[in-house]
């Protein structure tokens, strides 16, 4: 049964929007994704060919946004230059991605009349504040270039609302994890970096003393959060963590790895990072006061699905066609 209307995900053959996009064929009239495949892969959209539309495209080309947004009911925004390192490295690309893309996608969805915009945001906005867990009004400390494009994406989405009546909402993501992440960037998330490495008998490397800690949060858990985000009524120009509210340190995460896959692999340190945050926990009160949020599938359970997953889809430790899962 649709709950939802013609609906556009921006980002939606990459990892957490093909995820979002598998979700809402079963709940929305009609789905549109826009991907330029530079991060994303095609392939995560494989056997949707007939239920979604494809187009491959950019956020940063205002033309074709206002041609996509046009009757659509719902924006999820996934598209954006993942990494911190990443950002690092080349903090141009990230502005021009994820803050001028943002800002097209906001305006036309204003032009279009879309009734709402999904962000997604990050939980790096926080910095390295001591306070856990985080919780939404404490204040901001970015670190990275790729944090402060997305706290300029959330702050632009609050000004939508305020002044256009643009319905918009933030949900800032807490350190995501799955299915369909791509573990072969050298910018990769730790878990499919970790996964890949061991599942070959290399050791993975940790930055730091491996003390530092992350609340993990599922893939499934942020799709709910995005449809929830989409549907509940008087959330207009909030923003909420999305995460599970507890927190693993890297050490743990590679202890429970090695348990997984049967191994006994102890990982390597390396200075830390520049940018890097000591420890994330996310307060999820809010979202559950508010959106009726809850974590769906706990940590351990996520990383055995995404563990079996990997496995299934890998050969001698290196990712095969995995268009078929």
């Amino acid at each position: 049964m649709s709950i939802l209307g013609r609906c556009v995900v921006t980002g939606g053959a990459g990892f957490i929007g093909s995820n979002l996009v598998r979700r809402l064929v079963g709940c929305a009239d009609e789905v549109v994704v826009l991907d330029n495949l530079s991060t994303g892969r095609i392939e995560n959209l494989k056997g949707l060919e007939s239920r979604v539309e494809f187009v491959q495209g950019d956020v940063r080309d205002a033309g074709l946004l206002n041609r996509l947004f046009k009757g659509a009911e719902v924006v999820f925004h996934q598209a954006a230059l993942p990494s911190v390192p990443r950002s690092i490295q080349d903090p141009i690309a990230s502005n021009a991605s994820n803050v001028d893309g943002t800002l097209n996608v906001l305006v036309a969805a204003r032009e279009a009349k879309v009734r709402r915009v999904i962000l997604a945001g990050s939980s790096s906005v926080y910095g390295n504040t001591a306070a856990l867990p985080k919780v939404e009004d404490m204040p901001t400390n970015p670190l990275s270039p790729y944090a402060v494009t997305k706290l300029v994406g959330e702050l632009y989405g609050r000004v939508f609302t305020h002044v256009y009546g643009l319905e918009t909402v933030t949900l800032r993501y807490f350190n995501v994890f799955g299915p369909r992440q791509d573990p072969n960037s050298q910018y990769a998330a730790v878990i499919p970096k970790f996964i890949m490495k061991m599942s070959r008998g290399e050791q993975p490397e940790i930055y730091g003393d491996g003390e530092q800690s992350r609340d993990f949060t599922y893939v499934e858990n942020v799709v709910e959060a995005n449809i929830l985000a989409a549907t509940v009524e008087g959330v207009a120009g909030e923003v909420f963590n999305i995460g599970c509210g507890e927190r693993h340190t890297l050490n743990e995460l590679v202890e429970k790895l090695n348990y997984l896959l049967g191994t006994t692999i102890e990982p390597k340190y390396g200075p830390p990072r520049p940018g890097d945050v000591r420890h994330s926990m996310a307060s999820i009160e809010k979202a559950t006061t508010l959106l009726g949020y809850r974590p769906l599938v706990s940590f351990d359970e996520g990383l055995r699905r995404t563990v079996e997953w990997f496995t299934m889809t890998c050969k001698n430790g290196e990712l095969i066609d995995f268009s078929q899962y």
